[in-house]
C-alpha cells in the first residue's frame, strides 16, 4: 500500500509520527531504534526565551498513564539554533518543530527565525499545554485568537502548519474550523487532559502546580471521539493523539477519520513501538484490501 500521507505542501513517509516531548529531538533514541523509519518526528516544544519548566516533582504516573507538568522546558531558540538544529540536519525522517509560547509574537519569532532551515519539514503550533499559566491552553480556548494566531503564522511560512488542539474545551471542532480559517494544513489532537493527583498522607497535591497533563491509555477513547468529530468537522487532515499503545490503537485513530498518529507516552515504555504500529498498520490494510491511508476512513459514517 501507499503508506505516505499529504499534508499541506509537503508528504510524510508514514503516518506513525512520535509524539512532541515524548522523544527529545531523536538524539536521545538513536542507539535504540532506526530513526529512519519514523513518519515524522515532532521535537520538544521551542520558545524564544529559555524555560526552567515547573518545580519538581513533575511527573507522576497513574492508574492508566501518567501525569506531567513539565512546564515546557527548554533551552530557548538560541539555544535550539545552537545544539539542536545541526543534530536535525542529520536526522533520516521528517522533523517538525513545536512552537509554543506565551503570546502570538512568541509564536511569530520563533517560526521568523527558524524559517528558512531546511532542515525543518513543518511546524506544529502548540495552542495547548495545560502546564503553563500564559499561553498554550489560555490561546487555544478561543477560536477567534485561533484564527487570528494561525493566520498570522500562515504568512511567515509555506511549510506545514498543524495546529495542535486542547480537549479541554466545550467543543473541540470549533477550534479545530478556527485554524482551517486561518489557513491550518492540519490539526493534531489531543493534548493531554487536565488531572490531579492528591497525597491523601501529606494532605497536598502532588505536583507542586496541582494539576497536570494526563496522557497515556486512559485518555485513548477522549483522543478516538475527539478525532472522529474533527475529522467531520474540517476538510483538512487530523492527525490523531493519545492512548495509543499498539497497532490496534493506531487503527482504530486511521478509522475514526485520522491521516496520521503520534505516539506519545508509549514511548517511555517502548522505543521500538512505533515500528510494531507501522506493521499492525500495514497488515490491516493488507487482510481488508486497502492501497492508501485514506481508504480507512470507508468503514465508520
Amino acid at each position: 500500500m501507499d503508506l505516505s500521507v499529504r499534508i499541506g505542501p509537503g508528504t510524510l513517509p508514514n503516518p506513525v509520527g512520535v509524539a512532541s516531548g515524548t522523544f527529545g529531538y531523536g538524539s536521545e533514541y538513536e542507539k535504540l531504534i532506526d530513526l529512519s523509519i519514523i513518519g515524522a518526528l515532532y521535537t520538544k516544544a521551542v520558545t524564544p526565551e529559555p524555560r526552567p519548566g515547573n518545580a519538581t516533582p513533575r511527573i507522576i504516573e497513574t492508574a492508566a498513564g501518567m501525569l506531567n507538568s513539565i512546564g515546557l522546558a527548554n533551552n530557548g531558540l538560541a539555544g535550539f539554533k545552537t545544539a539542536k538544529i545541526p543534530y536535525l540536519r542529520t536526522l533520516p525522517c521528517p522533523a517538525v518543530v513545536n512552537v509554543a509560547g506565551a503570546r502570538g509574537d512568541d509564536y511569530a519569532k520563533v517560526i521568523e527565525e527558524l524559517a528558512g532551515e531546511d532542515c525543518i519539514w513543518g511546524w506544529e503550533v502548540n495552542l495547548s499545554c495545560p502546564n503553563v499559566k500564559t499561553g498554550g491552553l489560555a490561546l487555544g480556548t478561543d477560536p477567534n485568537e485561533v484564527e487570528q494566531l494561525t493566520a498570522r503564522l500562515r504568512k511567515l511560512s509555506s511549510k506545514p502548519l498543524i495546529i495542535k488542539l486542547t480537549p479541554n474545551v466545550t467543543d473541540i471542532t470549533a477550534i479545530a474550523r478556527a485554524a482551517e480559517a486561518g489557513g491550518a494544513d492540519a490539526v493534531s489532537c489531543i493534548n493531554t487532559l487536565v488531572g490531579m493527583v492528591i497525597d491523601t498522607k501529606a494532605l497536598r497535591p502532588v505536583l507542586p502546580g496541582k494539576t497536570g497533563g494526563l496522557s497515556g491509555p486512559a485518555i485513548l477513547p477522549v483522543g478516538l471521539a475527539a478525532v472522529y468529530r474533527v475529522a467531520r468537522a474540517v476538510k483538512i487532515p487530523v492527525i490523531g493523539l493519545g492512548g495509543i499503545t499498539e497497532a490496534d490503537h493506531a487503527v482504530q485513530y486511521l478509522l475514526a477519520g485520522a491521516h496520521a498518529i503520534q505516539i506519545g507516552t508509549a514511548n517511555f515504555i517502548d522505543p521500538s513501538v512505533h515500528q510494531k504500529v507501522l506493521d499492525g498498520i500495514q497488515a490491516f490494510a493488507v487482510l481488508h484490501k486497502l492501497q492508501s491511508i485514506s481508504e480507512f476512513h470507508q468503514f465508520i459514517d
